[in-house]
């Protein structure tokens, strides 16, 4: 049996203690690498965990990420994760800003406002917004008992049927002050809001011939049981002009519901807002609201249009007269 042949010396040869590495590696034909000069190791890159990055933190303690994460009870997806811009900062800074002009407003209304102006954005993103930003206001809501509601008749054109009603408020000297306040039921305009210490059965009849003058003879004139509306000279004044008082029951303000929802939006976002001191400041802030509630303020029954917009919709002019609500015959046909 053979013996192995040993290796070449050359291939096998070791270096000695105390022997010259350089000479051994001529010796082999390797060339010996370069000594690394005196501060020339590689800098530290931005992601590493001298410079800072937050992300490194832990592997300084001798500890992976994944055995860290593990012993925190930390997803690593959560802590590798870094946090994208907010792209709508600036639909979040109008929606701060229109919200701070009028509290009252819901993310709906606020959103029709925005479509208004111009920015298009989605309904679900105002919404997710206006909660982030805590704009919603809350509202008590009280218990109601559940009725038969009496069948109402069907509303189809303008003047077809006016609310009307009194609301009371009070200025900076204590003094109460009246408001009678007129609205159309088919298009939501609100046709008068005055005010005054006291309004006797005369000046409300001749706020509404001034009305009737602007706006033509309506049919139907609702309100409540009160004292200015079933009163004998209001009764001979719709006698006269043919025009039906149509009274709820006592106790039912929901059957004047147009009026009452009216009446809530002025108080909430007009009366609890304003300060008066005197009785010009009152019919000077009403009048402008008035203008506001017709021509700026978009409604949740008009499909979020403005009373105006929903007017011109339906074919009526923008002129304040008895002309501009239309009166529709039928084609008159002549004999062949």
């Amino acid at each position: 049996m053979g013996l192995a042949r040993p290796r070449s010396m050359a291939g096998s040869r070791v270096r000695q203690h105390g022997c010259e590495r350089g000479a051994a590696a001529a010796v082999d034909g390797r060339r010996e690498p370069a000594a690394e000069g005196a501060g020339c190791r590689p800098e530290p890159g931005p992601g590493s965990a001298e410079v800072g990055d937050p992300k490194k933190r832990l592997e300084l303690a001798g500890l992976s990420d994944r055995r860290a994460c593990k012993l925190l009870g930390v997803d690593r997806p959560s802590y590798r994760f870094e946090p994208r811009p907010d792209r709508n900062a600036e639909l979040r800074e109008e929606l701060v800003k229109l919200a701070r002009q009028k509290p009252r407003y819901g993310y709906r209304r606020l959103h029709a406002v925005l479509e208004r102006c111009g920015d298009r954005v989605n309904v679900k993103r105002v919404n997710r917004l206006y909660a982030e930003e805590g704009l919603a206001v809350r509202r008590h809501l009280r218990k109601l008992l559940v009725r038969e509601r009496v069948a109402e008749p069907r509303l189809i054109r303008a003047n077809q049927e006016w609310a009307m009603d009194f609301i009371v408020d009070g200025r900076a000297n204590g003094r109460m002050v009246l408001i009678p306040s007129v609205v159309d039921a088919f298009t939501r305009e609100c046709l008068a809001l005055e005010a005054d210490t006291s309004l006797g059965n005369g000046r409300v009849t001749r706020a509404l011939d001034r009305l009737i003058e602007e706006r033509g003879l309506p049919e139907n004139v609702r309100s409540d049981n009160g004292p200015g509306f079933t009163s004998r000279r209001m009764l001979g004044w719709a006698e006269e002009r043919k025009i039906t008082l149509m009274h709820i029951q006592p106790g039912r303000s929901m059957q004047n519901g147009h009026m009452g929802s009216f009446h809530g939006r002025l108080r909430d976002e007009c009366l609890n807002a304003s300060w008066f001191r005197t009785l010009n400041v009152v019919r000077r802030t009403l009048d402008n609201y008035r203008q506001e509630y017709n021509c700026e303020r978009s409604h949740s029954s008009l499909a979020y249009k403005t009373p105006a917009e929903f007017r011109r919709a339906l074919g009526y002019g923008d002129v304040e007269s008895k002309k501009r609500f239309h009166i529709s015959t039928a084609p008159t046909t002549t004999a062949a």
